[in-house]
């Protein structure tokens, strides 16, 4: 016992030892969720074969429940195992749903005829939606967990050192998210296989299995130095026992001639402690503050759809939101934040929150001016291809028209007649000259085609940048063999469109800062106002918000059917804008709390009743004792 509260004392810098432990778990944890989450849609789309529709509902299905489970490790963590065992026995869970993953993507369990595609979709699709769940469950239910169990490990004289904790534990999420977003598309583009060789999702998702591993084996060499809190019984029951009683108990007095109490959950004291309603009072508090908060992350989370559909149609290629997180948040904790405060104004939390809400909607404007910029220029790109051969003239033109809305098609003309079309331009036409192997890299299109005549092949790879025009000529000395493509020659007639990506760096930078002063601070707040024994359930409230806001880019794009897109950023700039003047003016009305010091005055205040009650119970009992002595001394006199 004396050597484990000697670990929990050790200090590093000002900050118990193991904080480190908790950091290093979170990075890796990051890694393996973001790194997963790169590839997955292009796991569905290429794998399981699903279309574009199904493949994007099943993925926000999965991020979804993943900011849903929080609910439930929060519950079992306060009322039953406590943070520290919830999140080793949820960790497993998730790893096992890591490896699953991995293992539904090798093509060769399924492959007898070894073809380099797997022969039973449906193994691979039960085994990777029984993965995602695992994952879900594991990823959602340490959500709450984690940081709260960090905030756990400072001591009352380490207020300041747990909120730099929050800020580094939130460069550890983005930091674990940049490295896995860069390196699992390049474990993804490697080939791989047993008898046949394919597009590497095994690695893919098994490095992030890997990374899981390592982030619970690192959580558990830590295991003697943490402060672990024990859970305090079924607290999420009590919770709702004391607001049933509290609701029914006012409802059954609801007449004038009852005399009115401060706050409606006081009409539970006749049930239940006073501490207990003391508590949910808080929590109901905060609670209440975090209805207008999904409105932020229904526009943070577009920068992962609707501004990478707006990318696509721009020159160039750079990942900077986790770059600039990595960057701005040890900038406002060392420079703005101090800066703020030497010159006398008083940035409390809230109105941090407040000000990330209009950044956030500022971005969303500068979105709207670079779309109404993209929107005047070319969207299409033409390759057309003159085969000459004797008196025969062909022509093979690709359209390419890449507006947001609309689908992309491939067709075939002979004298402008198509012989085939499709919709799916990673689709191989099943006859006719071949176009394949097409891959979109934001503007440049990387395309192979393959010429035949039935016995012989030729082929022919170039890049095409977007919104321009080119003809591709097969002259009539064309040779068949393997200098082939060196006779093809070609004529750029409209040059590529060149508004580049790097317009895009005002709304993200917008945006980050947003989430710097939000979310962060949000994370704080969510834990410094919450009682003891509910710290991650206040925590799992916190990452509702963002399962809610999801939801919301679903409902407003689906009721508002707005064709122009600038004019939707403009929508969800606007309704951020009045979701922000609501939110503080009731952040102007709300008090700041130290659940600690009020948990003390309602412990004081039992003990001090309860010492009443026992001093009444003796002076009672000494009464009827002399009573009783004075009766007996009647009695002997008689």
């Amino acid at each position: 016992m004396a050597l484990i509260l000697c670990l929990y004392e050790q200090e590093v810098c000002g900050y118990p030892l193991s904080i480190f432990f908790i950091v290093v778990n979170e990075f890796c944890e990051r890694f393996s969720y973001y790194g997963m989450r790169a590839v997955l849609v292009l796991y569905f789309r290429y794998f399981l074969r699903f279309d574009d529709d199904l493949a994007t509902s099943i993925y926000h299905t999965f991020v979804a429940l993943c900011y849903l489970t929080p609910i439930l490790g929060a519950i079992v963590a306060d009322s039953w195992l406590g943070k520290f065992k919830t999140i080793i026995y949820l960790s497993i869970v998730y790893a096992i749903g890591q490896v699953v993953m991995a293992v539904s993507a090798i093509h060769d369990i399924t492959d007898t005829d070894r073809d380099g595609t797997p022969d039973n979709l449906t193994l691979h699709i039960v085994l990777s939606m029984v993965g995602l769940l695992l994952i879900a469950l594991g990823t959602g239910g340490i959500k709450p967990c984690v940081a709260a169990f960090g905030g756990d490990q400072f001591q009352d004289h380490q207020a300041k050192q747990r909120s730099t904790f929050f800020s580094v534990f939130y460069l550890c999420i983005n930091g674990g998210s940049l490295l896995s977003t860069i390196i699992t598309p390049i474990l993804r583009g490697q080939e791989c296989g047993i008898h046949s060789q394919q597009k590497c999702y095994p690695l893919a998702f098994g490095v992030p299995a890997a990374l899981m591993v390592v982030a619970l084996v690192v959580f558990i060499i830590g295991s003697g130095m943490y402060h672990k809190t024990e859970p305090q019984g079924n607290i999420m029951l009590d919770v709702c026992k004391c607001i049933g009683f509290a609701i029914k108990n006012r409802f059954r007095h609801r007449s004038s001639s009852y005399p009115k109490r401060t706050h409606w959950m006081d009409w539970a004291e006749e049930k239940h402690e006073k501490l207990l309603i003391a508590q949910i009072k808080m929590v109901l508090k905060v609670l209440f503050l975090y209805i207008p908060l999904p409105m932020f992350w229904t526009l943070f989370d577009q920068k992962g759809s609707r501004w990478t559909l707006q990318a696509t149609t721009m020159d160039g290629n750079f990942t900077v939101n986790p770059i600039l997180i990595l960057t701005l948040v040890p900038i406002m904790d060392s420079v703005v934040y101090p800066l703020i405060k030497k010159c006398g104004l008083n940035f409390t939390p809230l109105r941090r929150m407040t000000v990330g809400m209009f950044l956030a909607a500022m971005a969303f404007v500068a979105a709207a001016l670079v779309q109404i910029q993209i929107d005047v220029s070319v969207y299409n790109t033409y390759i057309v291809w003159q085969f000459v051969s004797g008196l025969v003239k062909y022509s093979l033109m690709l359209s390419w028209p890449c507006m947001p809305r609309n689908r992309c098609s491939i067709s075939i003309y002979i004298f402008s007649d198509p012989l085939l079309q499709t919709d799916d331009v990673m689709a191989k036409p099943e006859q006719g000259a071949n176009m394949t192997d097409m891959n979109i890299h934001f503007q440049i299109i990387y395309t192979t085609f393959t010429i035949t005549n039935g016995a012989n092949t030729c082929k022919y790879s170039r890049e095409f940048g977007f919104g321009s025009s080119y003809t591709l000529l097969i002259p009539s000395h064309f040779v068949w063999g393997p200098t082939c493509s060196e006779s093809i020659s070609g004529v750029e007639d409209i040059q590529p469109n060149s508004f580049h990506m790097g317009w895009q760096i005002p709304q993200y930078f917008l945006i980050t800062c947003g989430e710097v002063v939000f979310s962060v601070t949000g994370l704080e707040f969510s834990y410094s106002q919450a009682p003891s024994n509910m710290k991650a359930v206040l925590q799992a409230g916190w990452l509702f918000t963002v399962a809610i806001g999801n939801f919301i880019v679903l409902i407003v794009a689906e009721i508002a059917q707005i064709e122009e897109q600038w004019a939707e950023f403009v929508l969800f700039a606007s309704l951020l804008v009045a979701v922000c003047v609501i939110f503080s003016i009731m952040a102007y009305f709300y008090t700041y709390m130290d659940p600690a010091e009020i948990e003390a005055q309602f412990r004081d205040k039992d003990g001090t009743e309860e010492s009443d009650k026992e001093e009444l119970q003796m002076q009672k009992k000494d009464f009827v004792d002399h009573h009783n002595d004075d009766d007996e001394a009647k009695q002997s006199k008689m």
